[in-house]
């Protein structure tokens, strides 16, 4: 099948490239070739993602389930519900967020850059060891070993392995970024270089002032925050506007609004990024300068979350009726959606007379949930349903999974906010009022628990269509390659009648 004419790929015109003339000795590569060159790095990549991200909506269906019915699965040690909650997050942070956006980074800038993909081999290796790492770190957290900084539980050797991996991933981006045809550069190339240093950068520094060489008392959850900041808003973030700004345009056929204003959103993100994450700090045992500064920076994100707003708008305008019929620009636009809603409600969050009330309850749990799954998640599952049947030069097998997938995402994403959202206001107001008890304040959120529950379960029923379908695209790919084995190997075609052996036997 020609995936190009597939109506559920999204297929839109062709993004017009900036001024470039190559010589007749080095023409582009065509976009096909390209997508060719990234086949396997890419799909192992996204198959690895894929597999990991059910794997952590499970557990967080299991940690739902346990918050208004403790004794599930009480009995054993693994499965408590202070294992399996950073357990879950990293499955989706490490095991599916990270590993998608490097796929979705190399195949941009292979795309962008009009060149194939260079280096497969350390890329293949760089992709198990990273698989390998999360493996260790994600049963290192379910034996017991966790670090107890969050995002960053994971054991020691798992966050070697890690930055082993990542080191390989970004030698070979670079590698592709300088040798580009294409000397004007995209706004997707700035914010995936940007992220792909950053990364580098706070991981490696938080770690070893976390766990290699611990700073010491209250300031470890200063280094801790600064780095929960720096990883969303400055790698898991970029890698989001990357998608959004480059597909966008593709999908609706028109130019992007402004480069000027993507610029500007992109030096105020970088700025204001890393410090957001101090405003978790507002109502805790730190200087108050500290929580000052994040509030600041968080409502300083007010700024490029404005201008990205105008700028995506303004190029949807030209063509607003494109995501009626594409169903990959509206996973796309959802996410766009979710990043403004989050960003006005993390300003909001961050002033410290909304903190005192809703700092210690579900409504920051409902945030978080929006910002992971409503916005990064749904952005790299546009991203993939793109870029797969492109590099695999297979269609979807089944394309109405694919509409199961956004429904139940969509659903989902939206009983999990609105149900912690409300809960935690709820719960902040009455925990505020000395006459109420506790155990009243835990009875009076477990209605819009079970909402939430409701939410992880059909976000985890989208995520598995999503795994299915994808299944059955790479055993498609696959299935040439075995007849091949079986023909070269033992003289059998399985869907022809019985050949000759090579040496002569008999049928």
């Amino acid at each position: 099948m020609n995936v190009s004419s597939h109506p559920n790929l999204g297929h839109g015109p062709t993004e017009p490239p900036p001024t470039f003339t190559p010589s007749p000795a080095e023409g582009r590569w065509s976009a096909a070739q390209i997508d060719a060159s990234c086949r396997w790095p890419v799909l192992l990549l996204f198959a690895s993602a894929l597999a990991w991200l059910v794997l952590g909506s499970l557990l967080q269906f299991i940690i739902a389930i346990k918050l208004h019915a403790a004794g599930f699965l009480a009995d054993s040690p693994w499965l408590t519900l202070g294992r399996l909650r950073p357990a879950a997050m990293d499955c989706f942070l490490y095991g599916f967020a990270s590993q998608a956006g490097m796929g979705v980074l190399l195949w941009l800038f292979c795309r962008l850059g009009g060149i194939k993909l260079v280096l497969h081999w350390p890329l293949l290796v760089a992709g198990k060891v990273w698989n390998i790492g999360v493996t260790v770190g994600f049963l290192g957290i379910l034996l017991g070993y966790s670090t107890g900084f969050e995002w960053l539980e994971m054991p020691r050797a798992a966050a070697s392995l890690l930055f082993l991996a990542f080191a390989l991933f970004g030698l070979v981006a670079v590698v592709l970024f300088t040798l580009r045809r294409q000397n004007e550069l995209f706004p997707s190339q700035w914010f995936l270089l940007a992220g792909l240093f950053w990364f580098a950068w706070s991981y490696s520094g938080a770690n070893f002032l976390t766990v290699v060489n611990p700073v010491r008392g209250s300031f470890q959850a200063v280094v801790n925050a600064w780095f929960t900041g720096s990883f969303l808003n400055l790698w898991l973030a970029p890698i989001a506007f990357a998608g959004v700004l480059y597909f966008v345009p593709r999908l609706t056929g028109q130019p992007l609004f402004s480069r000027e204003l993507a610029i500007f959103a992109f030096w105020t993100q970088l700025g204001f990024g890393s410090f957001a994450g101090l405003s978790s700090l507002v109502e805790s045992p730190v200087p108050r300068w500290i929580g000052s500064v994040g509030t600041a920076a968080t409502v300083g994100l007010l700024l490029p979350l404005a201008i990205n707003a105008l700028n995506w708008h303004r190029t949807l305008h030209g063509n607003c009726q494109a995501w009626k019929t594409d169903i990959i620009l509206r996973f796309v636009l959802f996410g766009a959606g979710c990043y403004l809603l989050q960003g006005i409600l993390g300003a909001v969050y961050a002033t410290p007379q909304v903190a005192a009330i809703i700092g210690f309850t579900y409504a920051g749990v409902g945030k978080t949930f929006l910002t992971l799954h409503g916005f990064v998640a749904m952005v790299l599952f546009g991203c993939l349903y793109y870029i797969v049947p492109r590099v695999a030069q297979v269609a979807w097998p089944r394309p109405g999974w694919i509409r199961v997938h956004w429904v139940c995402s969509v659903a989902g994403v939206g009983l999990v906010f609105l149900g912690l959202t409300i809960g935690g206001i709820v719960q902040g107001f009455k925990m505020t009022d000395p006459q109420v008890p506790f155990p009243s304040v835990v009875k009076g959120t477990i209605m819009f628990v079970g909402i939430s529950t409701l939410g992880v379960l059909s976000v985890l029923v989208g995520q598995i269509a999503f795994l299915g379908n994808f299944a059955l695209l790479l055993q498609r790919v696959l299935q040439p390659l075995y007849q091949m084995v079986l023909v070269e190997c033992c003289g059998y075609a399985p869907d022809a009648t019985p050949t000759v052996a090579k040496a002569g036997g008999k049928p």
